[in-house]
Formats: structure tokens, sequence, C-alpha cells
């Protein structure tokens, strides 16, 4: 392919950083489109108005197809592209990076809604700042409309992904051990299983890009608990300079790192798993809400089809590994938690 590909996201959108920084790693091609600018307007429209939107062009460079969702969107350039891939060649590795990029896209991303949403201070910098990346020309009554109107849409939205007041001590903790656990493995290598990212460290980067450079409250927490994290989402936002040769840089998991990978997989399984698996009930019971116990604190929020659907993109991801891989990552995941994902 030579004309490039189309990325439309926006500054303030974790996971279309998160897409741009896999593009800019992979060294693929692409056009950064903000979102509501005219080039968004001149692209096909996506399924679901959401972003980030990626466009592939036909043979004369026109953009004739578009997708969302940045999980199968990091799976279709996998088949695209084979340069620098994300995608470990030991398939048990492979799985853990998956994993590890749900829990981010559908766990973390709560604490980045939270520190976005719920501080008074921070609604006020969303306020005043997400209205002017895409109309940097409109003028200042225009800005305040569309301000006052992109709050009461998202703070009315805070308990239905789970930041109430309630909730706050869940997702705060949560958030707070997280910066421990990434600055003791920044410490100690460049990426969560090796000397390249996978899509587990992208998952990752999506919501810390906006938790840790943007939101006030979140950002004083990682200069607090964690400041080689600021460092690293830094690092990975562009990492077109990281030097890969063929398929090597992978931790072989005869050598997987158990004191740092440990806490992080006991991390997922303390919250995104108790999560996941009500929701999931939540859906089957055809109930609105769901209702858990994350470490000894009840959590409720409304129920989300879609994270019925990445369950079982994991489950099946698990059941597709051969027997011997199956059984080196169940005993991996033993006593973390996440077993139960698979129960």
């Amino acid at each position: 392919m030579t004309a490039p590909l189309s990325l439309v996201g926006t500054y303030g959108s974790p996971y279309s950083l998160k897409m741009r920084a896999v593009l800019r790693y992979r060294r693929i091609p692409f056009t950064w489109v903000l979102q509501n600018t005219p080039g968004q307007f001149a692209l096909p429209k996506p399924p679901v108005a959401i972003i980030p939107v990626l466009g592939f062009p036909d043979a004369t460079g026109t953009v004739t197809e578009v997708m969302v969702d940045s999980t199968p969107q990091i799976a279709r350039l996998e088949e695209m592209f084979t340069a620098r891939s994300l995608v470990p060649p030991d398939p048990a590795l492979a799985f853990l990076h998956l994993l590890i990029e749900d829990y981010a896209d559908e766990w973390l991303t709560k604490s980045m809604y939270h520190y976005r949403w719920a501080p008074p201070e921070a609604v006020e910098r969303a306020r005043r700042l997400l209205p002017v990346w895409p109309m940097l020309h409109e003028d200042d009554a225009r800005l305040a409309q569309w301000g006052d109107w992109v709050v009461d849409r998202q703070v009315g939205r805070r308990g239905l992904v789970g930041s109430t007041d309630a909730n706050a001590p869940v997702i705060e903790s949560s958030y707070v051990r997280l910066l421990g656990i990434l600055n003791r493995i920044v410490e100690a290598q460049d990426f969560i299983l090796g000397d390249r990212p996978g899509s587990g460290d992208f998952g990752l980067y999506g919501q810390l890009s906006q938790l840790v450079i943007i939101e006030p409250t979140s950002t004083e927490l990682c200069f607090e608990h964690a400041p080689r994290v600021y460092s690293w989402v830094n690092r990975v936002d562009d990492l077109s300079w990281w030097a890969v040769e063929d398929d090597e840089g992978w931790v072989d998991r005869s050598t997987v790192p158990s004191t740092t990978l440990a806490p992080l997989l006991a991390e997922i399984g303390a919250t995104y798993t108790p999560f996941m698996l009500a929701n999931e009930a939540a859906l089957a019971a055809e109930q609105p809400e769901v209702v858990c116990e994350i470490l000894g604190h009840e959590y409720r929020q409304g129920a989300f089809p879609y994270q019925g659907k990445t369950i079982r993109w994991i489950r099946e991801a698990r059941a597709a590994l051969s027997d011997a891989d199956r059984d080196w990552v169940d005993g991996v995941l033993a006593g973390s938690g996440c077993e139960a994902l698979f129960a």
C-alpha cells in the first residue's frame, strides 16, 4: 500500500492516542485527521459515530473503507503489515498482551473518566480545553456553549460508567496501585513483556495519556507515586525511533519476570475480573445494573453490552491456544484472580 491510512481522532481521546502511537511505532504511513474538522467529513461515515476511525485507501489513494474499535484495528494492521509487530510469536505471551490490553480498555478507562469528570477542577479544565481542539477558530461564546454541552453530557453519564461517589474508593485506589506496579515494571525493563512494546503496552498508554498528562488530579498522583510512569507515557507516545530487529526483543516465557508481571495480573484479577463477570451476568439476566464486590467494596454501574463481547473475545483467544500453551497461561494466571474469567 502506497497511500497513507487515515486516523480520525482527537487529543482528549485515549483510544485515538493509543492508535496514533501504534501507527507511529510501527512506522505505518498515516494522516492524522482531527475530529470535527473538514478532513473527517471527507471520509466515509463509520458504522458507529465513535473515534478513533481508521480509514483504508484503495488503489487510487481514496479512502473507501473505515473501521472503528482500537482492538480490531490493531488486529487488522497485523494482517496488513509485518514489520514491528505488536504480537509476540509465542501465542501464550500474545494472549497475555490481549488480556492486559482489554484490562486497560475496559477497566482503566474508568479511572480516566472519573478523574476527568468527577473533580470540579478537572471538569472546568475539560469545559475549556476539549472544545478548542477541534474548534480552534470559533469565538468564545461558541466555545463556551459547546463546553457546557460536553460537560452536561459527560457528567450526566458518570453513574453509567461507574464514576460515582460510592465507587470512588475502588476506582481511585486501583489507579494508585497500578501506578506503583508500572513504576516498578519500567524501573526494571522498557515494556511489560520485554524490550519491545505489545498491544498491552499501548492499551495502558492510551488511558495513561490522559491520566498522567492532562487530568490535574491524576497527574499529581503520578508525580507522587510513579514519576517513571510519566516519562514512560511520553516515550510511548512516539516510539518510531525505537530500534526493533525482526522478532527480537520479546521476553522468553521461561524468563517472564514474575516479580513485575504477577502484581499486574493480581491487580487485573482483583478489579477487571469481578467487574467483567458481573457485567456478563447482568447482561445474561437482562438487568440494567452491574453489582459486584471489588476488594471488599460494593461496586455498581450500568451494564455494557460491548464488554460482554470483549470477555468472549478473551475466552476465545485462550481456547484457541494449544493445550501446552493454555496450560502455561493457566499456570501464570493461577492465584491472580484472572483465572475466574475461565472457570
